[in-house]
Parts: structure tokens; sequence; C-alpha cells
């Protein structure tokens, strides 16, 4: 018995220890992450290059995105995706775009940003606020909930990247660990056509992209 007694206490440290070793180690990558990426070249795919005067609905008519929810909700919709002309056809939208869910600044600066800004949106006669990253679907519903964002602010996943190689605003953070993602940026659409975008130079900034500077683009 007491031989089982100290097993126990035993595999009970080593828990602690694994669990205190991999916390020290995402906190070191978190430190590092920032001059990383700030050295780091970032080569976007092709496509159209989203510029001011693009039209979205008309150059990727093919492109869709995915509504944040859950996986229920997923299988009962069939997978169902979201094409260009509903999300930007004949309404105003701010769209921002992000590297992904329940990462640093996107959690902490990009998304509340636009939320304490949501009803001076609306007041400026914007339809809908959107955040999409290069995520499924699940996983943007999870982040919106923990955020308690989802009343104001309309989430939806790049699950493969598509949308944002098209509009050649992807890269690689693999020097992150998460593989190919998002610039972070924001634009307002109106009836289908860019009228504003911003794009940070280095995705761990947060200086153009914010809810305050695109609300007084508009």
């Amino acid at each position: 018995m007491l031989w089982q007694v100290t097993k126990l206490g035993a595999y009970r440290n080593i828990h602690r220890l694994t669990h205190s070793f991999s916390a020290n180690i995402m906190a070191a990558l978190l430190r590092q992450a920032r001059p990383v990426l700030g050295r780091f070249s970032w080569a976007p795919s092709r496509g159209f290059a989203a510029s001011v005067g693009t039209d979205i609905v008309k150059e990727a008519p093919d492109l869709s995105l995915q509504k944040a929810r859950t996986w229920d909700e997923g299988v009962s919709s069939q997978f169902s995706t979201t094409p260009m002309s509903e999300l930007f056809g004949v309404k105003k939208v701010v769209i921002f775009g992000l590297p992904g869910a329940f990462t640093g600044v996107c959690s902490a600066q990009h998304v509340p940003s636009y939320l304490k800004n949501a009803q001076k949106f609306k007041e400026k006669g914007v339809d809908s606020i959107i955040c999409v990253a290069v995520n499924d679907p699940y996983v943007m519903n999870g982040w919106a909930e923990k955020l308690q964002a989802k009343e104001a602010i309309e989430f939806y996943g790049d699950f493969d990247g598509r949308f944002h190689k098209s509009l050649e605003l992807d890269l690689d953070l693999s020097a992150a660990l998460l593989g190919p993602r998002s610039q972070r940026w924001s634009a307002f659409v109106d009836d289908g056509k860019i009228k504003v975008l911003n794009v940070e130079k280095v995705p761990s900034e947060f200086k153009v992209s914010g809810g305050e500077t695109i609300l007084g683009q508009i």
C-alpha cells in the first residue's frame, strides 16, 4: 500500500514538472515571437492582390468563408459556406483579418478594438463587422464565445486559407509554429468594392488595423 501511494505521488510530481516545463517553453516562445516575426520575410501567395478599388465579389465569385458555429451546427448545415456575394454584396462591411484565434495581440487588442466601437460603426451605416482568420469555424466559434463578441461581430473561418491567398493577404507564420496564416489587416467594403485597406507591416504589430483607425477612415 505504501509503495502504491509513493508511486502515485511520483506520477503526480512528474505531471506537475511536465506541465511547468511545457508552460515555460510556451512562454519563452511567445516572448521570442515578436522579434522573430519582425525579421521574417513575408512572401504572399499569388492572387488578385487586394487593393483599394478591388471588387471582391467580381474577382472571387467562387470563394466562400465558413461562419463560426459548433460542430453539431456544422453537421446540421451540411458544412455549408457563405459566398462573397452574401458577405459583401449591396451592403457596407468592415472586415478585419488576423493571424489566429486565441493568440495574444488578436485576443487582447485586435478584436476588442472592434467590439468596443461596434455601436459607432452602426452609426456610420456599417451593416456588419466581420472577423476572419485561417482557422476552422469551430475554433472561431469557441474563441468568439470566450471573447463574448458574437453579438457584435460576425466570426468566419478561412479553413484552407483560399480567401487570404486569393487576396494576397496570406503569409507563412511557421516561425511562430502557426504555419500558413493571414496577415493582420482591416478593410471597409462598400457594395463589394474595397474602399479602405490597412495592412500591418509585421503581423505582431497593431498600428493601422484596429477599429479606431478604420472608424476614422469611413
